[in-house]
């Protein structure tokens, strides 16, 4: 009798929490300690980022400081403060990259969160239930178990089934505390991520300051140099030999051109021909016109020039399209013309856009009017941001007026 009450005692522990319940399998999303692990590593990458971004940001005081000794060759110093401009903008393109890539992980992340709460609270309704159920369970149906077994085999297989049933709620149990600390961990993942978002945004800002400061730098360099009465003489023999290096340039890619258009026309008979038609704007809707085609004084040195183009005054990166359709012969770099491409139209007529801040197309490649090529900006021997639209038709340059609606 006693040895009956002893096993009654311990089967009567085992069913009050796990009676009439059939076990499931565990789910294979189940969260496990790799998986909390791996996000606290993820975590911890994050906040390592996060202080090598805030030293990785540009550092224009050392930047202007380092480029002092070249001001006193103007096109040496031009070179090098662009070279840095362009240096500049390469780390805010990753920086926005980042941005893109981030707002995807805390999308990714919240996900998460939501589902590990959805699965808390499935958990924790399952278990309300499982406890009820056990509450609700009399010893009479303990015994009830005990004294129906068919043998002593069907006893120990009923207490087998008790105990395995007592493992899985088990299971279920480590399960649910497990998602609790995922929980957490995805909460502080989240705050991470949004802490990093915006710690990269407001590096963004700050580079882009920077850029704005050296291209002022530049600018206030550029005009003191100009207006330096010790310096005028030198300078209006530098900007004599600018503009007579810039024309060299061109004329040698228009020889370069028509050498290679007469090889293909011994070749084939092809030949790329203008059909006359009116040109695209090269700008989508900035067309104030800061400084027009034709003979005025230098603005800064006062010297009779001729101006070869139209500067239309516009916002740093504002897109600067092909006028018309065409083959790419230059998209490179000058100290004078900055980032510049020059477009091939045929019959000897040519367009040029000068000082961009980025190029979106290389040589060789074939445009249509309208396509974008780059992007306003001041590069090379420039004051401010704007496009130099110019446009040349047999060797000379020609009003661009005569082929775009003013």
């Amino acid at each position: 009798m006693k040895r009956v009450k002893v096993l009654v005692g311990a089967l009567t522990a085992v069913l009050l929490f796990s009676a009439a319940v059939t076990p499931l399998q565990a789910k294979k999303d189940d969260v496990t300690s790799a998986t909390i692990k791996e996000m606290e590593n993820q975590i911890s990458k994050a906040e390592q980022e996060m202080k090598e971004l805030k030293n990785s940001l540009s550092d224009v005081k050392g930047l202007v400081k380092q480029l002092e000794k070249e001001k006193t060759n103007l096109k040496n110093y031009v070179q090098q403060l662009d070279a840095t401009l362009e240096m500049v903008e390469a780390k805010i393109t990753d920086l926005n990259g980042q941005i893109t890539e981030k707002e995807a992980d805390i999308v990714y992340t919240q996900q998460q969160l939501q589902d590990a709460k959805d699965k808390e609270a499935d958990q924790y309704e399952f278990m309300q239930e499982r406890i009820k159920t056990s509450y609700e369970a009399s010893q009479y149906q303990v015994l009830e178990q005990i004294f129906t077994a068919k043998s002593f085999r069907d006893l120990l297989n009923r207490i087998t089934y008790e105990e395995e049933m007592v493992a899985y709620e088990r299971q279920v149990l480590d399960a649910f505390i497990a998602n609790k600390e995922y929980i957490a961990v995805c909460e502080k993942q989240l705050e991470v991520e949004k802490e990093y978002l915006d710690a990269v945004k407001l590096s963004v800002e700050q580079e882009q300051a920077a850029v704005e400061e050296l291209i002022a730098t530049k600018s206030q360099e550029i005009e003191k140099y100009e207006r330096d009465i010790s310096n005028q003489e030198k300078a209006i023999k530098e900007y004599e030999a600018d503009i007579k290096e810039q024309n060299e340039i061109i004329k040698q890619l228009e020889k370069a051109v028509e050498a290679e258009k007469e090889r293909i026309r011994k070749q084939n008979g092809l030949v790329l021909t203008y059909d006359g038609g009116t040109f695209a704007f090269p700008l989508e809707s900035y067309t104030r016109v800061s400084d027009d085609y034709g003979n005025r004084n230098h603005p800064i040195l006062k010297v009779p020039q001729f101006h070869n183009g139209v500067d239309f005054a516009a916002p740093k990166g504002t897109a600067i399209y092909a006028a018309y359709n065409g083959i790419v012969v230059a998209a490179t770099y000058s100290s004078t013309m900055g980032n510049y491409v020059m477009i091939d139209h045929g019959d000897g007529l040519y367009t040029i856009y000068m000082h961009a801040s980025k190029l979106h197309v290389k040589k060789d490649d074939v445009v249509t009017k309208g396509q974008k090529i780059a992007a306003v900006g001041s590069t090379g021997r420039s004051t401010g941001n704007h496009l130099h639209f110019s446009v040349r038709k047999d060797g000379n340059y020609v009003s661009p007026w005569n082929y775009i609606v003013k």
